[in-house]
């Protein structure tokens, strides 16, 4: 987010604001969706360990993806791969 603020020539505050005024969403949030959708596409698309899958999302691990899936669809990723 530091990145996006400073080339667009704003503090990260202000950047945050107008972000989440715009999306309705905070730039946090919206990159954890984003990195979410990725995974998904990749579970029913790929034969890749849900850990690798975490790795190349941008999560820290298989336990951060799992705990972040969780909370934004209701489910995990192994019970979502399987549907």
């Amino acid at each position: 987010m530091t990145d996006l603020s400073s080339l667009l020539g704003m503090s990260e505050f202000y950047f945050s604001r107008q972000f989440k005024q715009a999306t309705g969403i905070s730039p946090y949030q919206y990159l954890l969706q984003q990195r979410i959708e990725r995974a998904k596409q990749l579970l029913k698309r790929s034969n890749h360990s849900i850990a690798d899958i975490a790795l190349t999302c941008g999560f820290n691990s298989h336990s951060h993806l799992s705990k972040q899936f969780r909370q934004l669809t209701g489910t995990t990723p192994k019970a979502y791969r399987l549907h």
